[in-house]
């Protein structure tokens, strides 16, 4: 007697949608392979930390297959999917491969939005991959280096002046850690160059920082950046960029080597099919079940999905991304077992709240009517980050090193490696003049 085939459900993205999905299905009975570019979960609210020297990447890293190395039907793959062909069930990958599927899950995240502007793009630094906040670390610390040979007071002004692009968490908590890192090393492992020529200013296009919080907490935010000597210009957009300076949208021009672009993330494009359906933001629209609007067997999750929620859009955010993931694979199951599509509840997004960081001691949280600031946010920021971490090793690793830059005040991850992608560990070794700054890491 012939054995029913099992359906085969491929998850492509491994970030936190795409990974709960296939947690949520590991031990079913469906065939689960998950398809990632890298091999590793990245916990991307940390990822900030990496660019400024307080975490290694791996303390933020976990590989899939150690996740799921006693799972009996989950499977990864290491590949780039390149498209889609709905018709046939078939993923394309980079490597020619052909992957069939009964049901595929969109789940491969966003990357650096520009706005169509790809001077940005050429000037800035984004932080959104780990070889992008290595890049930033490596460039932050070439720029305090090579302030130290200068003589000139405004030529040490101009590698110690920081434009930070984006008032939302990344950028508010990017900001924060960096006063915190300059705070520690000028004057003492730099005594040639004092903390008052270090300048970071966040530029926010909107009129108010933390856009999804409530506007309190926002206006708490900026207080405390500017408290802890962080220039904060809301209602102001980076009009262009090069490598020695920077144009606001007021007509004001700042001499600065350095631009961390955090103003906006779009939805990728994992599937290579403009027959698509999607909304203004680029992002696949669903139907309340989180199915793709035009084909079958496939659903979207996390930052590739457009699902309604209030007057717009579900946010660029773990939480729902993750609660979407779940959502999915629980209906994947239930049509699997013969279950009418009427019969499955719509996908309802339940909101826990927020939270970001803008340095020691002060942080910012709000799940409904709640609203934390202060130590005790800061506090409720620690413990949440520390829950969501995988993986024993790097919960431990994260809690020593952040109790020894509490205790310590200090930072000993301040290593220069040497890269192809850090033109300015080139000028540190070689003395030939600076390259321009759009020798960036390459995407996938």
């Amino acid at each position: 007697m012939s054995v029913a085939r099992r359906p085969q459900v491929v998850i492509v993205g491994g970030g936190f949608g795409g990974l709960a999905c296939a947690r949520k299905l590991d031990g079913s009975s469906v065939d689960v392979l998950l398809v990632d570019g890298h091999n590793y979960h990245l916990f991307t609210p940390l990822l900030y930390q990496v660019a400024t020297a307080l975490l290694n990447p791996s303390d933020i890293v976990y590989p899939f297959r150690t996740i799921f190395r006693r799972s009996t039907n989950v499977r990864f793959r290491q590949a780039y999917v390149t498209r889609v062909d709905f018709d046939t069930g078939v993923v394309h990958t980079r490597d020619d491969e052909q992957i069939r599927y009964d049901h595929l899950v969109l789940a491969s995240g966003s990357t650096n939005n520009y706005y169509g502007n790809p001077e940005l793009s050429r000037f800035t630094i984004g932080m959104k991959t780990i070889p992008e906040a290595l890049r930033l670390r490596n460039h932050v610390l070439s720029c305090l280096e090579l302030a130290a040979r200068e003589t000139a007071l405004e030529d040490k002004r101009q590698w110690l002046t920081f434009i930070v692009a984006g008032g939302g968490p990344t950028g508010v908590e990017y900001s924060g850690a960096l006063a915190e890192l300059l705070k520690l090393v000028l004057g003492r492992d730099f005594p040639e160059l004092p903390p008052s020529l270090a300048r970071i200013i966040l530029v926010e296009g909107t009129d108010r920082l933390l856009g999804h919080f409530s506007p309190e907490l926002g206006a708490y935010a900026e207080q405390i950046l500017a408290r802890r000597g962080i220039e904060v210009r809301i209602s102001t957009l980076l009009q262009k960029s090069d490598d020695a300076s920077v144009t606001l949208s007021t007509g004001e021009v700042i001499r600065a080597r350095t631009v961390v672009w955090s103003a906006g993330v779009r939805a990728t494009e994992p599937t290579g099919n403009d027959r698509l359906t999607r909304s203004r933001s680029h992002r696949l629209e669903v139907d309340q079940y989180l199915r793709v609007k035009g084909v079958d067997g496939v659903y979207a999750i996390g930052d590739v999905a457009s699902v309604p929620h209030g007057d717009g859009e579900l946010p660029m955010l773990s939480a729902p991304a993750m609660q979407a993931g779940r959502y999915v694979a629980r209906a994947i199951l239930q049509r699997a077992r013969g279950r009418p599509t009427d019969e499955i509840r719509p996908f309802r997004y339940v909101d826990k709240g927020a939270m970001a960081t803008i340095g020691r001691n002060a942080a910012v949280a709000q799940a409904g009517p709640l609203r934390l600031s202060g130590f005790i946010g800061w506090l409720t920021w620690l413990v949440v980050h520390i829950y969501y971490l995988i993986g024993f090793r790097n919960r431990l690793a994260v809690l020593a090193s952040w109790a020894w830059d509490y205790i310590r005040k200090d930072r000993s991850i301040r290593i220069i490696a040497r890269s192809e992608a850090d033109p300015l560990t080139e000028e540190l070794e070689t003395g030939r003049g600076t390259p321009p700054r759009e020798t960036r890491t390459p995407g996938p």
